[in-house]
């Protein structure tokens, strides 16, 4: 993932203008998902914003976006007064998601991370691992999990990678990478940019008008997606179950109804919930 920090009197106001959630609803230590699109209202990134206080914010996108998300905040930096700082090569970052997650890292840390203390997309500063961090109640699976973020060079993530297996051991802790959090995240109806949704696409056809606040003050896209909204989209995503249960439709694959095309797959993969595609 990439992390852009952003400080200073007009941080918030930014955040506003380049998001297309209502991040003044936001307290500190609190998590938003949320999207930045383009004046025509399509997608640049889906991302994190995360709340310091109301002068310094995080951004955190899709790593594949880093450089072109960057390039877009730089270029509507305008006459807001904030410094933008691209900390993706910076901070290291951890996914521990899973039934167990919460008592794996309860082992490494003394910040209490009962459901009362850190509620769902909130997050808290603490020592983990002896590290320095971000604890933060969230994750893209649908599970119970928590994502760490924290400063230091190679020895710093390898050390922490190690704690935290050792505290999961007894719990079957195992390193998974994308396509078993593709399964998950699918489940849970999560969009996964570059397949869902792509600079094609927009917030309200993608089923993301909860996060597309039109009543805010001005945003980047606003003006189009309030159209989209009024006349009503043209195409929507939605999900799918083949009657074949040993076939999953892949990405690309083209959909008839009798021999009109009508649209697409965006993803598709096997539910291990349901064990079926």
């Amino acid at each position: 993932m990439g992390e852009f920090e952003i400080k200073g009197k007009d941080a918030l106001a930014f955040v506003q203008y380049i998001t297309t959630n209502d991040a003044s609803k936001l307290v500190d230590n609190q998590v938003q998902y949320s999207a930045m699109c383009y004046e025509n209202g399509t997608i640049v990134d889906d991302l994190l914003v995360y709340r310091f206080n109301d002068q310094e914010f995080m951004l955190v996108v899709n790593g594949a976006n880093i450089e072109k998300d960057w390039n877009w905040c730089q270029k509507n930096k305008g006459n807001f007064d904030v410094e933008l700082y691209n900390a993706s090569d910076d901070i290291n970052l951890l996914a521990v998601q899973g039934p167990n997650s919460r008592a794996t890292l309860q082992k490494l840390t003394d910040v209490d991370l009962s459901e009362d203390n850190l509620k769902y997309y909130h997050f808290k500063l603490g020592k983990l691992a002896g590290v320095d961090m971000i604890i933060s109640r969230t994750g893209y699976t649908g599970e119970l999990g928590y994502e760490i973020y924290f400063r230091g060079d190679e020895s710093v993530a390898e050390k922490v990678w190690d704690e935290v297996f050792l505290a999961g051991k007894e719990f079957g802790i195992e390193a998974v990478g994308l396509g078993c959090r593709d399964t998950l995240r699918l489940e849970k109806c999560y969009c996964l940019y570059g397949n869902d949704i792509d600079e094609t696409t927009n917030t309200i056809e993608a089923g993301l008008g909860w996060i597309t606040k039109l009543n805010k003050g001005e945003f980047l896209g606003k003006e189009a997606l309030k159209k989209v909204k009024e006349e009503q989209p043209s195409r929507y995503l939605v999900g799918i179950m083949p009657e074949a249960e040993k076939f999953i439709a892949r990405h690309n694959y083209k959909i008839y109804k009798n021999d009109e095309e009508i649209g697409y797959i965006t993803s598709g993969n096997l539910s291990p919930t349901l064990n079926k595609p």
